[in-house]
């Protein structure tokens, strides 16, 4: 049975995906998005919110607010925004979590960090998804394909409040998973984004930039100043959907990571959601990216650590010429990226 009210806040790609599921099982939940058309949109019987793709077709209504709008307390707050306005929403949505609730983040990065910061971190769990999804518009939210989908503590215990969450994932996701490795999760996740906001450089696909032979060079040197962090941090980056950071840690074998690379084009091919989100930031929504909150800070724990992150360092960069107009967007800036990383062009 459906147990708690479930307040989701963010409700573009990933908040409305995973709550229009939750509504639709049965689920008390109810949105906030700070963009009032699709507020309206989500609450108004004649339209309400939909899911269009190849994974599942169905619509919903919910309750549906803008943050000032927004009356109640929850004992179970999902933050489903982008990573660079975790801060701002997180204090934002304080005053509407239960003392003894909790804020599920459905974000890319390390934004537990963050959100502990502000709600406690006995009031914060940690999330890693995968699967693939766009907002295309008020009241609409393509899922393009199913991917990796985990939840666990940020101590690594497997608690109470933690099997009732997984619980209640199932009903989106009924391969959701619980870990004693959030953080590897997390910091595995980290990695693959590296290449995610490289492919959002030019204009290939994901597929078709993970398995362009020019590129190779390229993904294993990203990967590996990521997880050359993650070892100086104690963490052991875990691996999903293909995606194996092992097979591109330091000393790892050539052969291991043109399986993983094979491996991760098999998988993104299934998807209608062929590019990136940050390529859709870029390319179609023309606005910032997560770029600063997400692979800048890896290269800013590196150098706390006495570790130079050039490639990501020189990435970030280049992301920022894109935001400002200064870069266009080509495939050659892959192979400009590339020939850093000692792969030739």
């Amino acid at each position: 049975m459906p147990e708690e009210r479930i307040l989701i806040w963010g409700a573009g790609a990933i908040g409305g995906t995973v709550g229009a599921f939750l509504k639709r099982a049965g689920h008390d939940v109810t949105f906030v998005d700070v963009v009032e058309d699709h507020v309206a949109a989500i609450r108004d019987p004649a339209r309400g919110l939909r899911i269009t793709g190849p994974v599942a077709a169905f619509r919903v209504v919910a309750p549906a607010f803008t943050p000032a709008g927004l009356n109640g307390t929850w004992r179970k707050v999902f933050l489903c925004v982008k990573a660079h306005h975790t801060e701002e929403a997180t204090r934002a949505l304080l005053p509407h979590l239960d003392p003894k609730g909790y804020v599920l983040s459905l974000q890319n990065g390390l934004n537990e960090r963050i959100i502990a910061a502000i709600a406690g971190a006995q009031r914060t769990i940690g999330a890693f998804v995968n699967f693939g999804a766009d907002w295309h518009g008020p009241g609409e939210v393509m899922y393009g394909n199913r991917g990796a989908v985990v939840i666990g503590e940020l101590d690594g215990l497997i608690t109470g409040r933690l099997e009732s969450l997984h619980r209640t994932l199932l009903d989106f996701d009924d391969a959701a998973i619980m870990t004693d490795n959030i953080w590897g999760f997390l910091w595995g996740k980290l990695a693959y984004g590296a290449m995610l906001f490289a492919q959002a450089l030019g204009q290939d696909s994901i597929a078709g930039s993970l398995g362009n032979p020019r590129l190779f060079g390229l993904w294993r040197a990203l990967v590996a100043e990521v997880t050359a962090v993650a070892a100086a941090e104690r963490v052991t980056p875990e691996g999903f959907n293909g995606f194996d950071p092992g097979a591109f840690a330091p000393g790892a074998k050539e052969a291991a990571a043109r399986r993983s690379i094979a491996a991760m084009v098999a998988f993104n091919r299934t998807s209608t959601k062929t590019h990136s989100g940050v390529w859709r930031d870029l390319a179609v929504r023309k606005r910032r990216t997560e770029v600063d909150a997400q692979i800048a800070p890896v290269a800013e724990i590196g150098a706390m650590h006495g570790l130079a992150c050039p490639l990501l360092a020189r990435l970030v960069a280049m992301i920022h010429e894109i935001e400002e107009g200064r870069r266009p967007m080509t495939d050659d800036n892959l192979l400009e990226l590339a020939a850093l990383a000692g792969e030739p062009a």
